[in-house]
């Protein structure tokens, strides 16, 4: 830490000469602040501020790792080939952060509420205020605050208009419930509506089992409760890092009986989906994926 101070302090004074018209104002979770008009070096610390600064052709010169991937997420990897990873979301490496001299970094305060002050030093610092299902409104603070607002606001009004040609296409199919499960390392969660895919679901219109109906994240459960998974259909989700934990808890859990008893398995209506796609990633590029799976899921057009 001493050595990181000592390279703030001239990096400061730097960026203050360098930075290229400090004069719009931003309002984000920690409160009003200045930001470049064009920034050129922008360092973004969520997986979802990667995706909607892609999503509107900035690529950043810093990013945190991809959840899953080496280490970009693979329906990322071809657009972050000249990006310098900054540590991770959860631990962010403070020391390459400022040897890539930003002139605008961009993050959580869920996430770096704790790093403000650190992070400041360096250069103006956005804080969007949650993760979980504000991906919408954090992409619209994101994409404003590196002077692209309007083409932030272009592409999530071409979203909107997919989920609703969407809705249009399924017909009485999106009366459906969806069941949404997800394996991690000896753990399994149930999730609700206000997650990534929780939230998209909804907007389509999608209903979901009484259990999963709630306006919450998600929910840690036991093998007691796997009949809560029932719906019309089942997607599930696996967190799998490379060791096999993952993979492990979802076969255990999908060869249970318990499991194998579910209507919607009988059925065959049970869809293993990319937890990267549907959970992790979080931004507007996963969004259009997720899309792309629910209409090979319901064999619908696709409204690309």
């Amino acid at each position: 830490m001493t050595r990181l101070r000592t390279l703030l302090a001239p990096l400061a004074l730097l960026t203050a000469m360098a930075t290229p018209g400090v004069a719009r104002e931003i309002t984000d979770a920690m409160g009003t602040l200045e930001v470049p008009d064009n920034p050129q070096r922008v360092v973004v610390l969520t997986n979802e501020g990667t995706e909607a600064l892609l999503a509107v052709d900035v690529t950043p010169v810093g990013a945190v790792k991809s959840w899953l991937g080496d280490p970009w997420y693979d329906h990322i990897a071809d657009q972050m080939s000249d990006v310098t990873v900054v540590g991770e979301e959860s631990a962010v490496n403070l020391e390459v952060l400022v040897s890539l001299q930003p002139d605008l970094i961009l993050g959580n305060k869920m996430r770096h509420e704790k790093i403000y002050e650190q992070l400041s030093a360096i250069a103006p610092t956005v804080l969007s205020e949650r993760l979980r299902g504000d991906w919408k409104v954090n992409m619209a603070l994101y994409t404003d605050a590196v002077g692209k607002g309007e083409e932030g606001k272009a592409e999530l009004a071409r979203f909107d208009a997919r989920v609703a040609k969407l809705r249009d296409e399924l017909g009485d199919a999106v009366n459906e419930k969806i069941s949404v499960a997800r394996f991690m390392a000896a753990q399994t969660r149930i999730y609700f509506k206000d997650s990534f895919s929780g939230l998209i679901l909804d907007e389509i219109g999608f209903a979901r089992p009484a259990s999963q109906d709630k306006a919450d994240f998600a929910e840690e459960i036991t093998k007691e409760r796997i009949p809560e998974f029932e719906g019309d259909r089942l997607v599930y989700f696996t967190y799998e890092t490379g060791d096999g934990a993952g993979d492990t808890q979802a076969r255990d859990w999908t060869g249970d009986p318990l499991w194998q008893n579910l209507d919607v398995v009988k059925a065959g209506k049970v869809y293993p989906v990319s937890d990267a796609i549907w959970n992790t990633a979080g931004g507007v590029i996963a969004a259009n994926l997720m899309l792309d799976d629910i209409e090979k899921i319901y064999g619908v057009p696709s409204t690309r």
